[in-house]
């Protein structure tokens, strides 16, 4: 503040006085001091004290020790300004635990750069995780979208796969994979495993729609001819549970290979099948034998098609031989009725006609009929119709009826002898399948197109009939009393028996008495017999004699064969005689 002026002339001053004068003062005790005894009166020969005068204050010159406290504080500013600039977004991460990682320590990691570290580590209020809390770095906010994906990254060993072998020694951090969404966030759900897949990586995701997984997995490879193409990254449950939806990422540039008319099957472990054909094996390579997999080929035969789009939904069919027997989309359903045993008759045999695959079975199972009170066994089929269509030649005659409805195709077929049957595919096994045939004597049928789905006719099979045949007569033998016929039979045995006994006692009579007379009737003609021998043989004189007497008999014959033949000539001459000759 400003000095206050000074009145140089104040009412109430007193002059001032000099050290003598108050040494000197009565007024003053020995210490100098003024008395307290009586107040001071100024002599009158002394004369007036010097007015006080006020004198302007200087102002204090900067010193230099000053600039060294500023400098480092403008330094601290400058730093701690530096740091609020470079501290980027805060976000918590929800683990299941925290193996590896470690507050102030642990580092977050994009394609293996550091964009942040993490500062600390909690449990959560119900204890069923650890939430990670980490600072991301200025630069890069951007990378930390609402749909980015973290994980730790830690050594891992599967059945495909090793990963995270370089954090054996620098330890566990934690990797990010940025989405693409536009949004940002700050509370995220960690994953157990890396993504199969990244946001960045070039190819297509697909949808697959199966009855059941198998033993796929994440990460479990996809195939194309054996190659590997890509990789399974999700799968979840349907929502009415009678199915799952696969995801898979087929890389770039075989993306380009999935096409409308390409058809998808489990290649887990080896597809074994035993049929009509004998014994095939097929399988995609050693790990889909071990771990499963997925594989996908075109159509036989089928014209190229664009690539499909991504998100493009496919079936997913339990084997190769089913995938690829799967020629169209569209498919007809149809019901057969058997009487005979279904055993053997498994869901995927096939239903041919004259040998040619046209579809397969799609359920087997068991319904009660309470009009005929009758257990009936329904056979549900797929038909294939683009199989199933006459094909005419070029400039051949056009039947427009069969083009536009199918339906009159099957009613004259059924009205030709066209039946279902089941039939065996394979002895070893007993493995059924349905055969569709004309059989020009089966009883007459028809379709009830009213029906669904439409029930076509059957007929047993052939050893059913003769299975039938056989019941048949084992009915009847068991109409045979063979109960009285038994006991009939043992009574006759039993007459036999003393039968037997009687000739027994006969024949040792005819041994003691008649076989010694007849060893000597047996000699007696053995010397008959030698005795004829000799008669007979060539030099014996009765052959001789009976040689030439047949001689002569000959000649008489003969002459009796001229005379016979001149008497057919001149019947005369047995009256008259013969003629004389000239």
């Amino acid at each position: 503040m400003p000095e206050q002026p000074v009145d140089p002339t104040p009412p109430s001053a007193e002059p001032l006085q000099s050290a003598d004068s108050l040494q000197s003062s009565p007024l003053t005790d020995s210490s100098g001091l003024p008395s307290q005894a009586s107040p001071r009166t100024p002599p009158a020969h002394e004369p007036p004290a010097p007015l006080a005068v006020s004198v302007a204050k200087r102002g204090r010159a900067f010193s230099l020790v000053w600039i060294v406290p500023l400098l480092a504080a403008l330094a601290g500013a400058w730093l701690l300004w530096q740091h609020v600039v470079a501290q980027g977004p805060t976000i918590s991460i929800a683990f299941k635990n925290a193996e590896g990682l470690e507050a102030n320590k642990t580092k977050v990691r994009y394609k293996e750069v550091d964009i942040g570290t993490v500062t600390a580590i909690s449990i959560a209020r119900d204890r069923s995780h650890v939430i990670v809390t980490a600072r991301i770095n200025r630069q890069a906010d951007n990378l930390i979208t609402a749909d980015a994906r973290f994980w730790v990254v830690r050594p891992r060993i599967s059945v495909n796969t090793i990963s995270g072998l370089g954090t054996l020694l620098s330890g566990a951090y934690i990797g990010v994979d940025a989405g693409k969404s536009q949004d940002s966030g700050s509370e995220f759900t960690g994953l157990e495993t890396p993504p199969p897949v990244t946001f960045d990586s070039p190819g297509r995701l697909y949808r697959l729609h199966a009855d059941n997984i198998g033993s796929l997995y994440i990460g479990a490879p996809a195939y194309f001819r054996r190659v590997a193409v890509g990789n399974v990254t999700g799968y979840v449950l349907d929502a009415d549970g009678r199915g799952v939806t696969l995801e898979i990422f087929v890389n770039s540039p075989y993306d380009r290979l999935v096409t409308s008319n390409v058809r998808f099957w489990h290649a887990s472990g080896i597809d074994a099948t035993f049929d009509g054909g004998g014994l095939k094996l097929n399988t995609e390579s050693v790990i889909s034998v071990l771990v499963g997999g997925i594989a996908f080929e075109p159509l036989p035969d089928s014209a190229p098609t664009p690539p499909s789009g991504a998100n493009t939904n496919f079936r997913l069919y339990a084997n190769r031989a089913t995938a690829l027997n799967s020629v169209s989309e569209q498919v007809d359903t149809y019901l057969l009725y058997f009487k005979e045993s279904l055993r053997g008759l498994a869901v995927g045999a096939t239903v041919d006609f004259h040998g040619i695959v046209i579809g397969e079975v799609k359920a087997v199972s068991l319904e009660y009929d309470r009009e005929e009170k009758t257990l009936r066994f329904p056979v549900e089929i797929a038909i294939y119709p683009d199989r199933l269509r006459s094909r005419y030649r070029p400039g051949g005659t056009q039947m427009s009826a069969m083009e536009r409805d199918p339906q009159v195709l099957l009613d004259r077929l059924v009205a030709r002898g066209f039946r279902a049957q089941l039939k065996s595919g394979n002895l070893l096994t007993g493995q059924l399948f349905v055969a569709l045939d004309l059989y020009p004597k089966a009883a007459p049928a028809k379709i009830d197109w009213s029906h669904k789905p439409v029930v076509l006719p059957t007929i047993p099979a052939p050893l059913e009939s003769i299975q039938e045949t056989l019941a048949n007569i084992a009915a009847k033998l068991d109409k045979v009393p063979f109960d009285s016929i038994g006991n009939n039979l043992n009574s006759t045995l039993k007459t036999l028996n003393q039968t037997l006994k009687t000739a027994d006692s006969a024949l040792g009579q005819l041994n003691a008495g008649v076989l010694p007379e007849l060893k000597g009737t047996l000699a007696e003609a053995r010397q008959a017999i030698g005795s004829a021998q000799l008669l007979l043989s060539p030099d014996a004189p009765v052959q001789n004699n009976l040689q030439d007497t047949l001689k002569e008999v000959g000649r008489a014959a003969q002459a009796l064969r001229v005379l016979a033949d001149y008497l057919g000539r001149h019947p005369e001459s047995l009256i008259r005689g013969k003629k004389e000759e000239k």
